[in-house]
Formats: C-alpha cells, sequence, structure tokens
C-alpha cells in the first residue's frame, strides 16, 4: 500500500543505478549452446523484485525477490556460462546466483559497460536490501502482504481485505479480534482505512507488550530512559559490562526521536532499535570478527570441511559442479575434496567414482578455486585430493595447480629449515596447501639425497571404501604409481595410513596426515578419546562421511570435535540439522572458517576425556537459564494455501559432550505466526561449556505427522550474550529469513 509512505527504495531515491533498474533493459539469457533468447529484464516498481517477461502463452511475468539473490557475478563465472559461451565475451557476461535451489540466470550484456552498470547496480539494490534494520525489514514485509491484500488497488483497506491480511501474515484471530482492531483505527468512521489510519493500524497489530514491560520497568525519567536508567538496565538485565559512556553511544545510535535524543533519553522505539540490531542480539558482536589468537600451529584449530565438494546433490547420480566449489568456499569452508579420475582427451576430471554423477574439468574447478577461496575468509584452503589418475594426468594436474594457483600455492616449507610443527592460519594467510600422497619423506628436500623412496603408493582410504562397496570380496590395498610432480608439491598435509595411536606416535611425523571414515572415528572417540584427542595435539585429522550415504547425507560432527579432530568434513549440499551444528561452530572468530581449540585440547598434559569427566581445566559446571518470550513474523510454510496457519513451538537444544547433551520444548500456540508469545523457563546443566553449541528452532506442530521446520539458530555458547536478546532465524540452507526472530532472556551462572 503506497498510502504509507513506503515505497520500497530504502534510500536510494534519485540514484542513478536504482534508475537503470527500473527502466530496465534487454539481455540475452543463456541456458545452452543453443538456447540463448533476449529478454527484457528491470526493477518492478516495488523495488523488491526484478520480473522479465514470459513468452510462453497465458504464464504471467516471472518475478524474483532481491532477497533470493545471493550474489551478483561478474564474468564467466557459472558453469552454465563457462559451458555455453565463448570466452571472447567474458566481459559481457554475468550471472544472478540464488540463495535457494533454484538454478542460476546466466546473462550477455550488448556491452562490457552495460554488463558492468548492471552487476554494480544489482549489488547496490541487494546490499541495501541485506543491510535493512531489523524494524525496516519488519516494514517491508508487511507492507508487501498490505499491497497483496489490497486487491481493488485503492490504497485503501476494508474489513474484509484486512482478514485476508491477517491471513497473509501467519496470523489466525477471531472476527471479533479483527473487527475491534478495524473498529479503533477506523477514526473517520468510514469502513475503510486509509493514510494515517493504516499507520495507527500498523502500531496496535506491532504493539509488542512484552517489550513495553521491560521498558516500563526501567523507564523512570518521565516516562522514558534516561542515561542512568539504560546503564541500569544493561548492568542488571543484560550482565554487560557497561559505563555512563557505552549507554549514551547506544542512545546516540538508536534513539529515533531527535528531542529524546537531545535529552540523552532512549524512547521506547529507541529501546527496540536497539534491541533489534546487533548489541541486542544473542550472538556477541565481539565475535563477529577475528578474535582469537591465529598464530597458533595449524592443528590447534577446528576447520570448517566439507566432503566429495563436487557434488550438488547425492552420491550416485547427481550433478558435479564448479558452483558446489563457490557455494562451500562462500561459506568460509577452508578444506575442499577433489575426486581426481583420468578425463577424455588427456584431461582429467573430477567425480564421484564408480558412479553416474557427472563430470567436471580438472582445471575448471582450480580455477573456481582460485577466483573464489579468499572472498570470505583470507585464512589458508587444504586442496584435498582423491588421486585415481594416472601418471600423465597426475603430471598435468600438477601443472594446473602450480599455473593457475601461482605464488599462492605452498610448495616448499616455510623457513629455510625442516620445520618440526605446522605454521600457523596467520602465516598462511592467502596460502593454499595441498593434501594428498607423497613419495619421500618431507626433509629430503633439506638434503643432497631427493631420491623417491619408492614410486608406489597405497590408495586413498576414501578410494577403497568406494571398491568395498563396489565388490564383495575385500580387496588388498591398491597401490598406484604417483607422479614425482604431484608428491613434491604435498608439503604439509601428506596422507598416510592409520594403524593405531602409538604406532602414529612413534612412526610419522607432524605432518603425516590420517583420513578416518566416520564409523572407525566414532569407534575411536569412545574408546579411546584421550589417545585420540593427544594424536590431534601433534597431528591432523580428517574425518567422512561413511560411503553408505548416498543420499549425501550426514553424521553429528560434535563428537568429532570433542577430541579435537580438525577436519570434520560435512556433506555441505545438504541442508541438515548437522550442517545448522557446523555452522554454529564456525559462526563465531569472523566466521573465517578457523576455530581455536579450547586449551585442553591443545595442551600435551591434558587427561580430558569428553565420555568420563574428571577434575579439570575442562570442568567449569554452569547453570544456563533460558526464557522462550516471543516470536515475531515467522514465515507461511504452504505460502499456496491462504488459510494454512503455523502452530510455532520453540525447542532449545544443547550439542556438546556427551554429559552437556540436551533439548527441551515449548507448546505450541495455535493458529499464530505472527507474534506467538510463550513465556516458558527452561534450565539446562552444563559441564564443559567451551564445547557447548545451543540451538534454537522452531517447528510447526503437526499432531498427524512428523512436524515441520520453521527455522533455527545454532552458536557457540561461549558467543551467547546474557540478558533480553532477539534470536535471527535462518532457513534450512542457512540464510537468513529477512523479517522472522524470536525474543528470549538468557543468563549463563556459574554452579555454587
Amino acid at each position: 500500500m503506497e498510502s504509507n509512505g513506503k515505497d520500497g527504495k530504502n534510500g536510494l531515491e534519485g540514484d542513478s543505478d536504482l534508475n537503470f533498474l527500473l527502466n530496465g533493459g534487454d539481455l540475452i539469457k543463456v541456458r545452452s549452446k543453443s538456447w540463448q533468447k533476449s529478454r527484457f529484464i528491470k526493477l518492478m516498481e516495488d523495488c523488491r523484485s526484478i520480473g522479465y517477461p514470459s513468452k510462453k502463452i497465458f504464464k504471467q511475468e516471472k518475478t524474483f525477490l532481491l532477497d533470493d539473490i545471493d550474489s551478483v557475478r561478474p564474468g564467466r563465472q557459472s558453469d552454465g556460462l563457462i559451458k555455453y559461451t565463448d570466452s571472447s565475451e567474458e566481459e559481457k557476461c554475468f550471472s544472478i546466483i540464488f540463495k535457494k535451489k533454484e538454478k542460476n540466470l546466466d546473462f550477455i550484456a550488448s556491452s562490457k559497460e552495460e554488463a558492468q552498470q548492471w552487476v554494480t547496480s544489482l549489488e547496490k539494490v541487494v546490499n541495501k536490501m541485506r543491510n535493512l534494520s531489523q524494524k525496516q525489514r519488519s516494514e517491508h514485509w508487511i507492507i508487501e502482504a498490505m499491497r497483496k491484500a489490497d486487491k481493488n488497488r485503492d490504497n485503501k483497506m476494508s474489513l474484509k481485505e484486512l482478514k485476508v491480511f491477517l491471513k497473509q501474515l501467519n496470523i489466525e484471530v477471531a472476527d471479533i479480534y479483527a473487527e475491534e482492531l478495524f473498529r479503533k483505527s477506523d477514526k473517520s468512521n468510514s469502513g475503510t482505512l486509509e493514510d494515517t489510519e493504516i499507520k495507527e493500524f500498523y502500531d496496535l497489530l506491532t504493539y509488542r507488550e512484552e517489550i513495553d514491560v521491560i521498558y516500563k520497568k526501567y523507564a523512570k525519567t518521565d516516562g522514558e530512559m534516561s542515561t542512568t536508567n539504560l546503564l541500569e538496565f544493561l548492568l542488571n538485565e543484560q550482565r554487560e559490562q557497561a559505563t555512563m559512556e557505552s549507554a549514551l553511544k547506544l542512545i546516540e545510535k538508536y534513539e529515533v526521536d531527535e528531542t529524546a535524543k537531545q535529552e540523552k533519553h532512549m524512547t521506547k522505539d529507541g529501546f527496540l532499535m536497539y534491541l533489534q540490531h546487533e548489541e541486542g542480539s544473542i550472538f556477541n558482536p565481539a565475535h563477529s570478527s577475528v578474535y582469537q589468537d591465529m598464530s597458533q600451529p595449524l592443528n590447534h584449530y577446528f576447520i570448517s570441511s566439507s566432503h566429495n565438494t563436487y557434488l550438488m546433490e547425492d552420491q550416485l547420480k547427481g550433478p558435479s559442479s564448479t558452483e558446489a566449489y563457490i557455494k562451500a568456499l562462500m561459506k568460509s569452508c577452508r578444506c575442499v575434496e577433489l575426486d581426481c579420475w583420468d578425463g577424455a582427451n588427456g584431461e582429467p576430471v573430477i567425480y564421484h567414482g564408480y558412479t553416474l554423477t557427472s563430470k567436471v574439468p580438472f582445471k575448471d574447478v582450480i580455477k573456481a578455486i582460485k577466483d573464489f577461496a579468499f572472498k570470505k575468509s583470507e585464512y589458508p584452503v587444504i586442496v584435498s585430493l582423491e588421486n585415481h589418475c594416472t601418471v600423465e594426468q597426475q603430471k598435468l594436474m600438477a601443472h594446473y595447480l602450480i599455473s593457475i594457483l601461482g605464488d599462492d600455492l605452498v610448495t616448499k616449507p616455510l623457513g629455510n629449515t625442516m620445520p618440526t610443527n605446522f605454521p600457523s592460519p596467520e602465516e598462511l594467510k592467502g596460502k593454499f596447501l595441498i593434501k594428498g600422497k607423497r613419495l619421500n619423506k618431507l626433509d629430503a628436500m633439506f638434503s643432497d639425497n631427493n631420491t623417491d623412496e619408492e614410486e608406489m603408493v597405497s590408495e586413498e582410504d576414501e578410494a577403497e571404501d568406494c571398491k568395498e562397496k563396489d565388490q564383495k570380496a575385500k580387496p588388498k590395498k591398491a597401490k598406484i604409481k604417483l607422479a614425482k610432480e604431484l608428491s613434491d608439491i604435498v608439503i604439509y598435509c601428506k596422507s598416510v595410513h592409520f594403524s593405531g595411536f602409538e604406532h602414529s606416535r612413534d612412526n610419522q611425523t607432524f605432518y603425516e596426515m590420517s583420513s578416518f571414515k566416520e564409523s572407525k572415528a566414532f569407534n575411536l572417540s569412545e574408546t579411546s578419546a584421550t589417545a585420540f584427542i593427544h594424536h590431534n595435539i601433534d597431528k591432523l585429522s580428517r574425518i567422512y562421511p561413511a560411503g553408505t550415504r548416498t543420499d549425501s547425507s550426514n553424521y553429528n560432527p560434535v563428537p568429532m570435535w570433542n577430541v579435537g579432530c580438525q577436519f570434520v568434513a560435512l556433506n555441505f549440499q545438504t541442508p541438515s540439522k548437522e550442517m545448522h551444528i557446523n555452522q554454529g561452530r564456525f559462526v563465531q572468530n569472523g566466521f573465517c572458517g578457523y576455530v581455536l581449540k579450547p586449551e585442553f585440547q591443545r595442551s600435551l598434559s591434558s587427561q580430558f576425556d569428553p565420555n568420563s569427566l574428571t577434575n579439570g581445566p575442562w570442568l567449569q559446571k554452569k547453570i544456563l537459564h533460558v526464557m522462550v518470550i516471543s516470536a515475531q513474523q515467522l514465515p507461511k510454510l504452504k505460502k499456496d494455501k491462504q488459510n494454512s496457519i503455523v502452530d510455532p513451538l520453540v525447542k532449545v537444544e544443547i550439542f556438546g559432550v556427551p554429559a552437556d547433551n540436551d533439548s527441551k520444548e515449548t507448546h505450541y500456540i495455535k493458529n499464530n505466526g505472527f507474534n506467538p508469545i510463550w513465556n516458558v523457563r527452561f534450565q539446562f546443566a552444563i559441564h564443559v561449556p567451551e564445547l557447548a553449541l545451543v540451538r534454537f528452532m522452531l517447528e510447526d506442530y503437526d499432531s498427524t505427522s512428523q512436524n515441520d521446520f520453521i527455522g533455527q539458530y545454532c552458536l557457540p555458547l561461549t558467543s551467547v550474550q546474557n540478558g533480553y536478546r532477539h534470536v535471527p532465524l535462518l532457513t534450512k540452507r542457512g540464510d537468513i529469513i529477512p523479517s522472522a526472530e524470536l525474543f528470549v532472556h538468557t543468563m549463563l551462572l556459574d554452579c555454587l
């Protein structure tokens, strides 16, 4: 509805980039070599969606929301453009990449300048949408629902339209309540709401009693919060180390009323603005940038890791794609896996061996990794090679790695002497490490006798697993011939077979690392946890999902982190609880893909065993109090069904050492996804807070079948802020749900 003065331009009025998009233009849409057609593309008047006409008869104009755009990529940086366009058109190409599973949109503009204009303009409006405050997002969401409800487009709202609107908002109310809201707002008694009456109605609808109660308790200065009142709130409720100066900064930053700001007061609107921004978030904003010591040896960190990174779907017949690598790297994944096989025309390819998954050229994957490795994090990327190629194609692999990655590839140890420990993430910033087989020991590089000990090496453990599934009888460990050129660029991550912790301690050097199938790793974590932790204090371990997970499902990564494993590799392409936990583990430390392990997992004297807790520095008993208060603007799950309203409930889950694992849930609220209120208190006993994660999960209650997923958010317990906090909600794929949030009160207290 235009009448409330909202046009969606978000402060870009008169902007040349915005006007360019509103005017639109012709682009060539690329689907294949033969399907390349002209389409007129423009930003719609709502400034929230892009539209282009469908050529099919009776089909409406197609649109997609700016909110659904993940990124805009200049040049030929998508699978489609690489395959179906000529390199001479590089500068005229660009792609729109979506957050969900929709296919990318690939375009060719008429000139390099026009392509740049599209990319710049789209990036500007997408970033503007992304940076809206929670209040602005909320208003956008509500205004959009108003527009849909205003069927006759008269910018007025009748009672009938109001009822439709409330259902759009995911709220089922009794007719009497809708009529009461309508009557209160219709000051002119005209039978419709318009102009200021719509604002009145909006304020009534979005009134939050729970905020009112909290605000009134501390607004002791002429009905408003003075700087002293706000400081009292920050100290008493939020348990922050606040000062008068920091309280005043919050007023300057968030107060919307100029008079109140001059008086150094915070009104209720300003207070809500503060609560809905990062200072009022459950996640400690100090942890949203790199705050940990990054100068420790590489093996002292948990490292975000992907399994079979090339796959977009399942392990048997799904597509392999450079896109899968880009998506993983843009989620700060720092260890990617390449299954390398001989391809046609002498060119190595990547796909899942012994299956029908499609093939992607090795060279294209290395280019994509080079282009996207450090866009989200500057810390090192480990390229894990599963090598099944003949020597000739291995030489080509080495050539591509060296020529494409250039000086960023680590081809010799740092320093001039034989290392005795790993370099740190800080020292390896912007660098690539190759994980794979090596023919000789690393110290051969520092002696005159740089001869290879053997030409043959055993095949990777993962390849063995594939064969075991494929062949009934367990074969003898296969050997493959290894090219010296490929062997020589394996420096800090030499793959070796695991024969037991004692054997590793006595026979292997720090840079020799093993991969463990999940069943083997879980068994070791239960039977030899302390030995596993000690192994990981000076060596690296990589865990990977069992070959039987053909649907690309994931195992629970937490028990692997509990024993200090660094590379806990998951199927990044699969939206799952396990990936939510992984995102929760790495959301801290600037989401850089590296998280420093607790000190008790780095010290050789440590006797920590997650399965049977003894006294030690790890044991810091706490009680976590959580009050689930309310939620706001939850998404409709069945958008096509007008009458489908969610019945939300909240689960609070703790993941950590076995003694800390716990889950509690609220009752469900019938027919209200707009502003459900629970006011339910839980408490959790925590023994090892440094390894604990907290997950808030919202579900739509169903008495006859499994509850449907609404949204979730996971974070480390050490990043939780005390007090009244808003919790952002993410989709199954880990993207933010723009308008929705949960409101809670948390308190982490020492056990007496």
